[in-house]
Parts: structure tokens; sequence; C-alpha cells
């Protein structure tokens, strides 16, 4: 057998070991994915605006916070404010900022964060070139294409929480579907147990209500071992607190930015602006009242806590005039994602940008709105990719099929993160003299050498030509994606808890669903 019936017999091989992966729903070549547990981006960011724009942006978004000013609806953050030197009005609880108070709050916010894993290979550094990226976060309801489109339950959300562990393009957990089946003054408990029990990555902590938080922080903090003043100091879980926008912080989420930053926890303050509906219809003006809100809610966490963890973020978008119903993965998405990163870095803060569609099904459209969405988070530098896995309709559901279309791009992206091996043998000099003008390269030593690590392995994609497609039974991309997320929930396995912690933390959740659970108007 001469070498290129050889390199021809094992390439054979390898496609049928890829079509049986496929046909039995499990994960293409089993390939080693260890890179992706802390991604770097090498590229440099994209900028939509000229420094100069920039600098106007900012400008006008400090005018705004001194002359119109946030209206606040928390009395303990209005005092804090007020004691900073804020021009506080209490009839209108309008919050008024001169430039040189959030010039010197922004000064204290640090430009990086680590988060500290339960497994300390889970470990995420947020800033810099660093990009971590997390589930999709909080839709009422989930589908799949055996049940349809149903109301969130615990089920739901702890399958997406396998999924999740199951890949190391996740590093963070987003709060996934909202599990409705269970009781509002409990829930946070159980889901908090869920992430720390289910996954060994960063966990997400709603920022609802100042009991709950207290709850699922004690939670978080016996998973990690930790004693209070340690905990304090560790950044191990993260929230985000959005804006009423325009111009508008309600009770619940001050008390999330007062909360987390006297724990010591990430911060993603993000403000949600649809331009044409809550904020101005052109660019410009929706993304200076987008800065705005994102720093006076920034200035609130170094006023508590100078130094406190924070993350700027973007999600400026527009709507159909038509209709008025939010678009996401436009060309404006992606084009305000640029600039946010922008913004983000004319800070020296970590940036937070989406992975989000409007289509209701995982179809053509959501693949090609979410690329978009990601291309703008990933070339506008950003740090945390939020909603990385399984938003669809705008947000309303989490899809499972969606979740493993998502993976399949987040993990391209990740390959295309890596270095490009640049030496001898990457020049194939050798391979090169070893053909003959008109020949091919699939026997060469080199391709022999190489060829098995040589280029991206998909875990959704179907490569086969047509005809192979077809008498495999011609299933679809959605399809796939069904097979593979129901393959993944059954091979998954719990990452290890020591039996004492799963104690205790089953003990406080008796405890504290015995008094009732949280109160979440406090």
């Amino acid at each position: 057998m001469n070498v290129g019936e050889r390199v021809d017999r094992r390439r054979r091989r390898r496609r049928r070991e890829r079509a049986g992966d496929q046909a039995t729903n499990g994960i293409a070549g089993n390939r080693q994915a260890t890179y992706l547990r802390q991604l770097r981006n090498p590229y440099r960011p994209i900028e939509q605006f000229s420094a100069d724009q920039i600098e106007t942006i900012h400008e006008t978004s400090l005018k705004i916070l001194q002359e119109i000013g946030l209206r606040v609806l928390s009395p303990e953050a209005c005092d804090i404010y007020r004691q900073a030197g804020a021009d506080v009005d209490a009839g209108d609880n309008r919050v008024r900022m001169a430039p040189e108070l959030v010039m010197r709050c922004l000064a204290d916010a640090p430009a990086e964060v680590h988060l500290q894993a339960r497994n300390p290979k889970c470990n995420v550094d947020i800033g810099g070139n660093a990009v971590a990226i997390g589930t999709v976060g909080g839709p009422p309801h989930f589908s799949d294409l055996q049940s349809g489109r149903q109301s969130g339950t615990m089920a739901a959300f702890e399958n997406f929480l396998r999924l999740a562990q199951s890949f190391d393009v996740i590093h963070i957990v987003g709060p996934l579907v909202e599990p409705i089946d269970v009781d509002t003054n409990v829930r946070h408990l159980h889901m908090t147990r869920s992430q720390v029990a289910l996954t060994e990555k960063i966990p997400f902590v709603y920022a609802r209500g100042r009991e709950a938080v207290t709850d699922a922080l004690e939670i978080v903090r016996i998973a990690h071992g930790m004693a209070e003043e340690t905990f304090a100091d560790t950044p191990v879980c993260y929230t985000v607190v959005n804006v009423n926008s325009p111009l508008q912080l309600d009770n619940t989420m001050c008390k999330g930015i007062i909360d987390f930053a006297k724990r010591g926890q990430l911060m993603v303050l993000t403000p949600f602006t649809l331009a044409g509906a809550m904020a101005p219809v052109t660019l410009p003006g929706a993304l200076a009242q987008q800065n705005a809100e994102a720093l006076a809610g920034i200035a609130l966490s170094q006023l508590v806590r100078p130094g406190a963890p924070v993350c700027y973020g973007g999600f400026t978008s527009n709507v159909d005039m038509k209709t008025g119903a939010p678009a996401f993965g436009t060309p404006e998405y992606v084009k305000a994602a640029f600039a946010s990163g922008q913004l983000a870095r004319r800070y020296k803060l970590p940036f937070r940008s989406s992975n989000v569609n409007t289509s209701n099904t995982p179809d053509a459209q959501a693949a090609y709105e979410s690329q978009m969405a990601l291309w703008g988070a990933v070339m506008g530098g950003c740090n945390i990719v939020m909603h990385g896995a399984g938003w669809l309709e705008g947000g309303l559901t989490a899809s499972f099929e969606k979740f493993i279309i998502d993976i399949e791009m987040l993990q391209m992206f990740a390959s295309l993160m890596q270095p490009v091996a640049f030496d001898e043998d990457a020049l194939a000099m050798s391979s090169i003299r070893e053909i003959e003008p008109g020949g091919h390269f699939f026997g060469t030593q080199h391709t022999l050498a190489h060829y098995e690590t040589a280029f991206y392995s998909p875990l959704l994609s179907d490569w086969r030509n047509y005809e192979t497609w077809k008498d495999a039974g011609g299933i679809d991309a959605t399809t796939r994606a069904h097979m593979i997320y129901k393959d993944t929930i059954a091979k998954y396995e719990a990452p290890p808890m020591d039996a004492a912690v799963r104690t205790e933390i089953g003990d406080f959740i008796a405890r504290r669903e015995a008094e009732g659970g949280a109160d979440l108007d406090n």
C-alpha cells in the first residue's frame, strides 16, 4: 500500500467516525478543547468613531448627567449620591452629577477583574483582551423541537446548566430560563444551589431584592468554603443591573449595585437602550444616553466601595420603526457594539456585549443575526459575551437547539482566536519541494504529520457531500442540534462537591424556606 492509499484510507476512516458521531448525536471527534477555558482575543478592536467623536459622546454624556440627570428611585442611593456632592432634587428624585465627581468615581474602578471559580481550572479574567462567554439569561420560556415552546421550569433550567458545564467555550453561567414552577420567594435558593452543584463555572445571582441577594451570595460562599472576610475580597460570581432607560434607576437595581459593591462581587451595569424607542433614533444620541446611564450606575458602585469590581455593559440596538418591535443582530447593533467598546476602553473598564437575535425559531435568521451580533462583540473588543448560547425570540425564549448552534459558532470564534504556528515546519518548504507541479499534498509526510489537528473539527456542521448526507437521512442542522443536546444531557456527569458542603447548603435552604424565603421588596 503506497503513501497516498494510506492517507486516503485514514481520511475515509475519519469521515466514518465523524458521521458516526453525528448519527449517534455525539460531540464530533471528542475534540480536545481545553484552550477554550480562557480566551484571549488577538485582534485589534474595530473603531466605529474617531477619537474626537468618542470624546464628543463622552462630553455629551457628562452634560446629560450634569444638566438633565437621572431619576433615582432609591432613597438609600440618593443619600449616597448626595453625600458625595451630587445635586439631588427631592421633588422628583432627580440626581445631577458634576463631571468632576463622575470622573473621580470612574478612576477608582478596576480595569480588570479576576473571577475565582469553584474549580480553579474554570477561573476567568475579565478585562484586557480576555473574553468570557456566558449562556442565555432570563427568558420566561424555553423550547425544543420535541416539546415546543413552554413556560420555564426548574427541570429546563437544570438541563441548560448541564449543557453549560459540558462545553468549555462557556465560561460563566447566565440566568438561563426563569423556572416559573418554583415560588418566587424561594426560587433564588434553588437556582443558586443548582448552579453551584451542576457546574463548576462562575455563577450568576439576580439583583432583585436585598434578602434574595443575601441568600444567594451565602450559598455561593458556602460552595467556595470561604470565610466572609475572604469572600468580600474575592469576586466569585456576578450580576447584571439594567437601567430603566431612558434615564431612570429603580429601587431594586440600586440595591443590587449597592449590595454587590459591598460584598465585592462583579456588577455588570447595562443600560437597555433601543434607538427610536427608549433612546434617540440616531446612533450617536443613543450612545450618549447609554453612556450617561452606565457612568451613573458605575459611579454609585464606586461611591459605595472604591475599587468594587464592575463592567461597562453595552446593549444599544434599534426597533422596527414599522411595528415598534425590538430588532437584534442588525447592522446598527454591530456599530453600537463597536462604539460601546471604544467608550469602555476610554474609561479603562471591562466591556460586556451580547449574542442576540430576533428570530422566533432556531432557523437561518437566528444564525445570521447571532453571527452579526457576535462579530460586533468580538471585534468590538468585549470581555463578556452575555446570552452567548441559547437566546431566541428577542430574549423571550431559551432554545436548546439554538444553544448547540451557538456553541458551534462560539467554538469557531474561539478557534479563530488561537495563534497560528509560524515556523520552519509551518512554512512547509519540505512539503512543497516534495510535490511536482500539478500534483497534490494528500500523501506528503508533512500532511500525514498534521492532518488530524490541522483544522477546526465541527460539533454540528455536516461536511459530507450531498449523496452521503441524503443516504444518511438528510438531517438538517436544527435537527442535528436537537440530537446533540439530548445526547449531551444523557452523557452529563456532575462535577464533584464535598458532601459536607452539599449538606450545609441544603440545611441553609431548608432553614430559609421554613422562615418563608425572601421578601423581594426588601
